[in-house]
């Protein structure tokens, strides 16, 4: 399993900037990712790339044993009018009822399934819209921000869960959150503005999701180090 962009180079269409200058960087094997880096330097258009929402030459990312990937986001809105526990069940797998169950009970979305979308809270609406696409077959899912708006104890919880319960699988996790990224990631990609070289650079994460002393000061380290490469 991997994919990775090799020396992208990135123009917006019809503008004079740049966003990617060469960057090369990769994912390749399963486990909690993370892209991190400031706003604005293409977290998001990386990330459309990376699952072919934006077309690049096809020497410019490299796919390898890989047939889906998947990306969301925490903008992303499901009809206003929709059944929540039909949208919910219309994408699920074959053979996947108990394990809808199962995250349904865990992300807390039980007493909502007959509610309209339009009725949840933000933070509800990105779980159930999280719940969607872990239903849905893929080998790479990208999160971009796809817990915004949910309380830190869940959004600690639904990693766990994910972690646990989706091993097999690669999972690239864009969020501002450099004490999460730093817990939850065991490969951190930092990428940084077009001018610098190289644009991306990585840190390892602790992927530990303990807060034991020893647990907090790697925290702290792997913050300095996503610091200093931003």
């Amino acid at each position: 399993m991997r994919i990775a962009c090799n020396n992208l180079t990135y123009q917006y269409p019809r503008t004079d900037t740049v966003i990617f200058k060469n960057l090369s960087c990769e994912f390749s094997r399963p486990g909690f990712h993370a892209l991190f880096g400031q706003s604005g330097v293409g977290k998001t258009t990386l990330a459309k790339m990376l699952s072919g929402d934006i077309s690049v030459p096809s020497e410019s990312i490299t796919i390898t044993d890989v047939q889906t990937v998947l990306y969301t986001h925490n903008m992303e809105r499901l009809p206003g009018w929709a059944c929540v526990g039909e949208m919910i069940e219309s994408v699920t797998l074959p053979g996947h009822k108990q394990k809808r169950v199962e995250l349904i009970d865990a992300f807390g979305l039980t007493p909502f399934l007959e509610s309209r979308f339009d009725r949840l809270s933000l933070g509800q609406q990105n779980r159930a819209n999280l719940t969607r696409y872990l239903l849905q077959a893929f080998d790479v899912l990208i999160m971009d921000e796809s817990l915004a708006n949910v309380d830190e104890a869940t959004r600690e919880k639904i990693i766990g869960i994910i972690k646990e319960r989706f091993s097999e699988k690669c999972f690239v996790y864009i969020s501002h959150n450099m004490v999460e990224v730093s817990r939850f990631c065991d490969h951190i990609v930092v990428v940084r503005e077009s001018h610098r070289t190289p644009q991306a650079v990585t840190v390892n994460g602790l992927n530990d999701p303990g807060m034991s002393a020893t647990a907090l000061k790697g925290v702290e380290r792997i913050m300095l180090e996503m610091a200093h490469a931003s």
